[in-house]
């Protein structure tokens, strides 16, 4: 009988070695991808699609004329020198742009405005929360500076009028919360300009687009206005508010007397009573009375001159 061994064996090895060699691969992995870097690098939209009207849940976002928005404050991508990790922020106020850090030298840029003079600020932050058409609520100094804010004290709602638009990144620094913030703005047209008290404004639909990639905990940097980085934190104090002009009791009014001038008439056709005087006539004068004395009158002395005196020479 025949053996078939050999024949056999043969047909085993290519699957023996295959096994051998699949022991030295290493298994490919199979973990999804990133999910916060896959919404920081999500697709950029166009200029054209970016800025037109859209509806934000149940609120209206009207549309940006892009005839009227210069293009470097246009959203887009950049190239930007940074050794800043991919999530950061970076805000250069003097050029009025933000760099949102997507990974080695590059960056979405878009385009802001800052706070106005006395307002400005520079150094380190971090993103503590972030907020979809959040209330507003004006600080005591702005209303102080501002008395027609009154109405908001207790807040105002979110709204297409809201001051602080679609989004708020709301920011910490040295885990204080100094009140600043990276916010939309119906007032689109400030972009490109020193509007603020000293939060960072952006267009409606570019804050909506930066939201969704930022995440809490990312680094926000924002320099001096000369593009160098800040040495510390520089806040500026509050402003003073405006001092109460006290204003007078008003003065009792006192009603103006009314003086009448009187002018008689007499009638001359009528016989005046002696001694009268007729209006507009001289008065008569009194004549002179010599006093009466008991003594006898004074008779004149006639004097007779004197005779010349002789005189030796």
């Amino acid at each position: 009988m025949r053996s078939f061994g050999f024949p056999f064996r043969l047909i085993g090895l290519p699957i023996a070695l295959s096994l051998a060699l699949s022991a030295c691969v290493a298994p490919v992995a199979t973990t999804p991808a990133d999910p916060t870097a896959a919404k920081r690098n999500a697709p950029l939209e166009t200029p054209e699609v970016a800025y037109v009207a859209r509806m934000d849940g149940a609120i209206p976002v009207p549309a940006v004329p892009l005839d009227k928005l210069p293009e470097a404050y246009r959203r887009q991508e950049v190239s930007y020198p940074t050794d800043r990790p991919p999530g950061s922020i970076i805000i250069h106020p003097g050029q009025k742009f933000l760099y949102f850090v997507t990974g080695k030298n590059t960056a979405i840029r878009y385009g802001i405005s800052v706070g106005k003079s006395g307002f400005e600020w520079a150094g380190e932050a971090v993103v503590s929360e972030t907020k979809n058409w959040p209330t507003w609520t004006p600080p005591k100094e702005m209303i102080e500076r501002s008395p027609k804010l009154e109405k908001w004290k207790d807040g105002q709602p979110g709204g297409p009028t809201n001051p602080l638009g679609a989004r708020a990144i709301y920011l910490l620094s040295g885990g204080r919360d100094y009140g600043y913030r990276i916010h939309g703005t119906p007032d689109w047209w400030s972009i490109g300009k020193n509007a603020s008290s000293g939060c960072i404004r952006m267009i409606q639909q570019d804050v909506i687009d930066l939201n969704k990639r930022v995440s809490p905990g990312a680094r926000v940097l924002v320099l001096n206005a000369d593009g160098s980085v800040p040495n510390g934190l520089k806040v500026p104090p509050p402003p003073k508010p405006k001092a109460a002009v006290v204003k007078a009791a008003p003065k009792p009014e006192v009603p103006e007397l009314e003086i009448k001038t009187v002018t008689y008439q007499v009638d001359v056709s009528e016989a005046a009573p002696a001694g009268a005087v007729t209006p507009g006539a001289a008065a008569p004068v009194a004549p002179k009375v010599q006093p009466k004395t008991d003594a006898a009158p004074l008779v004149p002395m006639i004097v007779a001159p004197a005779a010349p005196t002789k005189t030796t020479p």
